[in-house]
This record gives structure tokens, C-alpha cells and sequence, in this order.
């Protein structure tokens, strides 16, 4: 854990170092075109946390093991509060370039669905408690709201909005500094994440424990 936190603290600092200094500022957006590292990296990070809650509730519908339905849980609350963060940091990006802190171009209209989806799937397993049958309806959610995360990326590529596409043979491409920058970026948020997690699942851990504290007290 003081590794992964070690990590974690070195890696923000490159990435602040890689975004505001190493990086060249872009030509024609300025300055502001530095929050695109970081809203780069809530989006990776909201991307993988949303993969393991998908990959978690399939082994939680499999096996029924608590450690799976905490997985899903404590991931699907750090990819809500990143892809928070995504919606925010493109706003204040999209107000300069784009005049407007908001259109429904279809890469966003299909994120915030996402954003919608995954604060139901939340409600309904805060719900369901620790009743295993409506943990397992909200696993079975969990995974079909993973389906519109696909319908995000291919609709920047194959539904062309305004929203910029850096990757892939019909992205625009970056200078190889702002890459380095990113790729830096990328790998901080990478560490953040897990740092997040591990404590999200040390908490439920714990609620646990005293849950079985108290019902042996009660005996």
C-alpha cells in the first residue's frame, strides 16, 4: 500500500510537471488546451473502473462471492466520481474552444447517458444491502450499462460530432512532447486509481467486519 501511495504522489507530480511545463502550449487553443491531459485521464480512469464493474458482475452472478459484489461496487463508485470529473474538466476545455460549456454532440450525449446509467446502477445496489437477490439484479445492470461504453468511443469515430479524436487512423494526432505528456498523465491517473480503490474496498471491508461484529454481540 506505501508503495502503491509512493507511486501514486511521484506519478501526479510528473504528470503536473509532463502537462504545465514539459508540454508545448498548443498553437491554436492556448493555455487551456493543458486540462486535456487531465481530462484524459479521468476519462481512462472512468474507462477502467467501468471495464471491472463489468467484469465483476459477471463473477459475482457466477460465484455469488462478496469479494466480487464489493469489486463492482467500490469500482463503479470511483468510475462515477471520474467520469464526474470527465463531464467538468471537457466543459471548461469545450466553454474557449467551443463557445459553449455544453452540446449534445454524440461522444458527449452518449457519455452522460453513461454518467446516468452507472448513478442507477449506484442507487440500486445501495438498495439492495445485503440482500443477495437484489445484488444480483443490480449485477445484472451493472452489466448492461457497460454496453453504452463501447457506443462512447465508437461515436466519436463513426457518428463525428466536434469532440477531437487523438487516437486511431482518423485522429488528429499530438506533437511528441504533448504524447509523453499524456502517456505520463495516463500512468499517474493509472496509480491514483487503484490508490482509490483499494481504499473504497477497505472500507466496505471494514462495514462488513462490523456488521459481523455486531450481529456476534447480538447473540
Amino acid at each position: 500500500m506505501k508503495l502503491l501511495m509512493c507511486l501514486t504522489f511521484v506519478g501526479m507530480i510528473a504528470s503536473l510537471y509532463a502537462a504545465f511545463i514539459y508540454a508545448p502550449t498548443e498553437a491554436v487553443m492556448g493555455p487551456i488546451q493543458r486540462i486535456f491531459y487531465f481530462h484524459m485521464g479521468t476519462v481512462w480512469v472512468a474507462t477502467l473502473a467501468f471495464i471491472i464493474v463489468f467484469i465483476s458482475s459477471i463473477q459475482y452472478l457466477r460465484k455469488e462471492s462478496r469479494f466480487w459484489d464489493i469489486l463492482a461496487l467500490s469500482s463503479a463508485e470511483v468510475g462515477v466520481l471520474f467520469i464526474t470529473l470527465t463531464i467538468i474538466t471537457g466543459s471548461i476545455w469545450a466553454k474557449p474552444v467551443w463557445g459553449t460549456w455544453w452540446t449534445w454532440d454524440p461522444q458527449l450525449t452518449t457519455t452522460f447517458i453513461l454518467w446516468i446509467l452507472y448513478i442507477v446502477y449506484l442507487i440500486l445496489r445501495s438498495s439492495a444491502g445485503s440482500d443477495t437477490k437484489k445484488a444480483r439484479y443490480a449485477a445484472v445492470f451493472g452489466i448492461i450499462a457497460f454496453l453504452d461504453l463501447p457506443l462512447v468511443y465508437a461515436s466519436a469515430r463513426l457518428m463525428r460530432g466536434i469532440s477531437p479524436v487523438v487516437f486511431g487512423d482518423r485522429g488528429g494526432g499530438i506533437a511528441p512532447e504533448m504524447m509523453v505528456a499524456l502517456l505520463v498523465t495516463l500512468v499517474a491517473f493509472t496509480f491514483l486509481f487503484f490508490l482509490i480503490l483499494r481504499e473504497r474496498i477497505d472500507i466496505e471491508n471494514m462495514k462488513d467486519e462490523i456488521a459481523k461484529l455486531k450481529i456476534e454481540e447480538a447473540l
